[in-house]
């Protein structure tokens, strides 16, 4: 039965139906802690560099370069995690992780070194956020994932600030205790999900696999060739093009006011902490007060009000309003995508969760890096509130457009029961071999679907 995994008139789940699920508190634990680990790396790094070196632009390079390796190989190092067992995958990225900041921690480093091993470290992350997003399917059922989903985005956010703010000012003091605070982290979150996780078989088994780019393609092909997934990844995509504008020119756009009585630094600090903050509170309210039938309903409109809210910025209103009008973006955003995520996910096959996590998780990076560039260039020419405002505007046509080709109630229906259909098809080609989670794990229901079934959630 499926019912359970479907949009329902029932209401929301309580955050204590999802904090009960004992896995999902440890893999919460340790993404808690990796997330704030990683933004105390990063601003510690960047401090470092630029403390070695004196040059901005190698500084610049030491944040950017954590973005690199999803192009070069996000989709494919994710395809790992279809072939392993998910316990397994995100502790062996955790201990490599750890491992490699403390190469990194030690005093004297070559800035080159310090890159590639940034570099590298970043390259564990692909597989390791693939694997826990394919295994929380399997942890929360039903409409405590959606809450699941918000919760994470909500204190992922938040932990971005806390990172920041913690890493930048013992970096200041050490940036080598940063660094080591950063490995302990990862140490830590290997050995919550080590002992707080149940070890179930690979969502891939040997029969299935052939070359690991053949399964990377097939990723693509999944995510855009079935018309229901690539309405979400159109959706997704869109949403990031202009969600990330007042974020990435926040620093210019504070200069520019600088000569009316405002202090610059605190101008830019309230415009880039907006935006997270309206997508922790919008994950938070909607994903805990609105019912998910209604969250279907709010889908469109709220795609729609995204972009619209930046839309005022023509007016070339202060850094505090600014503030505002990204805070309101923030939490639109933040309100569609977790039911864009819970749709994504009963829309999945078996098989293809943690591929499809590569494809959308690339996408979103190469859309918001590309969003930031072509803005930031277009402000070189024109001033940042017209580049804002016509940009966002645009965006308001582009989210009309996405939703007027959204598929109905009944297309989303039966995109779910085909992906069932083809998951429960592929369940009975299991090799003898390999063990069946029904014979060892706990069950949340009679409406439960079978926890052998890997989920995934695009971000």
């Amino acid at each position: 039965m499926v019912s359970d995994e479907r949009p329902s008139t029932k209401g929301p789940a309580t955050f204590r139906e999802v904090f009960a699920e004992h896995e999902y508190r440890a893999v919460f634990a340790a993404s808690t802690l990796t997330w704030v680990g990683d933004y105390v790396a990063k601003a510690a790094v960047t401090l470092l560099v630029y403390r070695e070196t004196e040059s901005v632009a190698l500084s610049a390079a030491a944040f950017a370069v954590s973005y690199l390796p999803w192009l070069v190989g996000g989709p494919l190092l994710a395809t790992l995690a279809e072939r392993h067992r998910f316990r397994r995958v995100m502790v062996a990225c955790d201990l490599i992780r750890m491992a490699l900041m403390l190469l990194v921690a030690i005093p004297g480093m070559p800035v080159p070194v310090i890159l590639a091993l940034l570099f590298a470290t970043t390259l564990a992350n692909s597989p390791s956020q693939a694997a826990r997003s394919a295994l929380l399917p399997l942890i929360l059922p039903g409409d405590r994932l959606v809450v699941g989903l918000s919760i994470n985005a909500s204190v992922g956010q938040a932990a971005q600030v806390v990172g920041y703010l913690l890493g930048a000012a013992i970096a200041t003091v050490s940036p080598t205790a940063a660094l080591l605070m950063n490995a302990s982290a990862f140490a830590l979150s290997a050995a919550l999900v080590r002992f707080g996780v149940r070890d179930r078989p690979p969502a891939m088994n040997n029969t299935h696999r052939s070359h690991l780019l053949r399964e990377t393609a097939e990723g693509f092909g999944m995510v855009f060739g079935t018309p229901m997934l690539r309405a979400i990844a159109v959706l997704v995509f869109s949403a990031m093009l202009f969600s990330i504008v007042p974020e990435g020119l926040a620093a210019a756009w504070a200069n520019e006011h600088a000569g009316e009585n405002v202090d610059p630094g605190l101008s830019q600090a309230v415009i880039m902490a907006a935006t997270p903050a309206g997508f922790i509170l919008g994950g938070l309210v909607i994903g805990r007060t609105v019912a998910p039938a209604r969250r279907l309903l709010l889908l469109r409109p709220l795609a729609v009000a995204a972009p619209l809210a930046l839309v005022p910025a023509l007016l070339d209103p202060p850094p505090v309003v600014v503030a505002l009008l990204a805070g309101v973006c923030g939490f639109a955003v933040a309100g569609l995508l977790p039911t864009a995520n819970g749709l994504f996910v009963q829309s999945l096959p078996d098989g293809f969760r943690a591929r499809a996590f590569g494809v959308m998780a690339t996408g979103m990076q190469v859309i918001q890096g590309a969003a930031v560039l072509v803005t930031g260039l277009l402000a070189e020419r024109f001033p940042i509130p017209l580049v804002v405002g016509v940009w966002s505007a645009a965006g308001v046509v582009l989210m009309s457009l996405v939703i007027l080709r959204w598929p109905d109630q009944q297309t989303v229906a039966a995109s779910v029961e085909a992906a069932q259909t083809a998951s429960a098809a592929a369940a009975g080609t299991v090799a003898p071999d390999e063990p069946s989670e029904q014979d060892t794990s706990d069950h949340h229901g009679p409406d439960q679907v079978d926890p052998d079934r890997p989920r995934h959630a695009v971000t």
